[in-house]
């Protein structure tokens, strides 16, 4: 390839770079930490997620499968996710909250995109150097303004974008080490009304958002005990998010803004920090023959120290503090995989993974309509050239039911939050991604 060339190419990597912030992912299932950032990982349901080591991903999957790869590759991907989650009233929540659910929580009428860009470049025979962008925490939603929950959120962006340079070292034939520096990029945008508890003035509004960098690692290890088959763990380290945002106040009675302004609540700054969990990953991946691969995981993410915040006034006769904190519990990962080779060309993917929720299945908060989940994917793959290969996948997630139960002291008429009770029935998701890879 020209130096011309792999200059158009380098330029149209860094582009969806770019792009790839703007658009991250929502999550789904087992917490706000995704899978699917426009690679081969929905067809698999990330199958093999830290062993396959198969295209450039492997930067940001695990940075000692980069050893693995030949040349410089470059892998790019698109996504876009259709969320089927919407708010289901119970006959519980106070009347004074009206009756709309909200609509489709996530994105615009359920829709979100997503992607990832991924670069490795083998120095020598044992050494490896890798850069990877991609979107895969977070969460953003939009619903109705006048919906019954409206007290407790409206619209939330929680988004990270990940920036991962990384480096490989082969120790010997069976034997890779692999390490990279992730700096996270997260915005926060939470908005929510206020009740006003006056129907002349209807309800005020309170808006914190912030954007910050945080910063974590990750270690990586592929271990291949005989060809064809490979083991990988990997552990990406925590990353403190830590939003601070002044609070925004708007259409709030004057009687409200006296009692916020004397208890130093009226401009106050806020911390709403989240810290992005711990994780650790362990899979395996095998040929069994010429055309079959089997590969499987199995992972854990540390949920408990999650410490993200819903903010809103719970009293507007006694208002004492602008967020209420939220309780998340650590998330366990299953997943099974396979690859058949039709031909020498094509190679089709499938995966099946479970994921544990991080709430309590009976009171999950409108703040994060997400917890337990079963993916089912499918992908295809072609070898178009030798140097150049694309594939498509699609994933279905599924969530079910989760149960809302958020009382009240007060009912709104007095200035409350109310009762907000009801569920998010038959929750699911459609991934549907493309992506390809270059060996320059």
């Amino acid at each position: 390839m020209t130096e011309v060339r792999k200059a158009v190419l380098v330029g149209s990597v860094t582009a969806t770079f770019a792009a790839t912030a703007l658009f991250a992912g929502t999550a789904q299932a087992g917490g706000l930490l995704l899978y699917e950032f426009g690679t081969a990982e929905p067809g698999l349901a990330a199958a093999g997620y830290a062993a396959r080591a198969q295209d450039a991903s492997t930067a940001f999957t695990n940075p000692a499968g980069m050893t693995q790869l030949d040349g410089t590759q470059v892998l790019v991907g698109g996504q876009l996710m259709w969320l089927n989650t919407q708010f289901s009233v119970d006959g519980a929540t106070s009347p004074g909250l009206g009756s709309s659910d909200g609509g489709r929580v996530y994105g615009s009428d359920g829709h979100v995109p997503g992607g990832g860009a991924f670069l490795t470049h083998r120095v020598s025979p044992d050494l490896a150097l890798g850069f990877a962008v991609a979107g895969n925490f977070g969460s953003m939603l939009d619903y109705d303004d006048d919906w019954v929950g409206r007290y407790r959120v409206q619209d939330a962006d929680l988004v990270g974008v990940s920036v991962v340079p990384s480096i490989a070292y082969r120790v010997n034939d069976k034997l890779s080490l692999g390490a990279g520096i992730n700096g996270m990029y997260g915005m926060f945008d939470q908005r929510v009304a206020i009740n006003n508890a006056l129907p002349s003035l209807g309800d005020g509004q309170l808006e914190i958002d912030d954007d910050t960098w945080g910063w974590g690692g990750n270690v990586g290890v592929l271990y291949e005990p005989a060809p064809g088959t490979r083991l990988g763990l990997t552990y990406t380290s925590a990353i403190d998010l830590d939003f601070s945002g002044r609070a925004k106040f708007s259409g709030i009675g004057p009687i409200l803004t006296a009692l916020l302004r004397s208890r130093g609540l009226l401009d106050a700054r806020v911390d709403v920090g989240a810290k992005v969990p711990q994780q650790v990953m362990g899979s395996v991946y095998t040929d069994i023959d010429d055309r079959w691969a089997l590969m499987g995981n199995v992972g854990w993410q540390d949920w408990s120290e999650f410490g993200e915040t819903e903010i809103g006034i719970d009293n507007a006769q006694n208002p004492t503090s602008l967020t209420n904190p939220l309780s998340f519990d650590d998330t366990w990962h299953v997943a099974v995989g396979a690859q058949y080779h039709t031909n020498d060309q094509w190679k089709v993917n499938v995966g099946l993974a479970y994921d544990s929720g991080f709430q309590d299945g009976n009171d999950v908060s409108p703040l994060f309509p997400v917890n337990s989940a079963w993916r089912f994917g499918i992908g295809g793959e072609r070898q178009a050239s030798e140097s150049f290969k694309w594939g498509f996948t699609t994933a279905l997630l599924y969530g079910g039911n989760m149960d809302v139960d958020k009382r009240s002291a007060l009912p709104p008429v007095l200035g409350g939050r109310g009762n907000l009770v009801g569920s998010y029935d038959q929750s699911l998701a459609v991934v549907l991604t493309v992506y390809g890879n270059w060996t320059l």
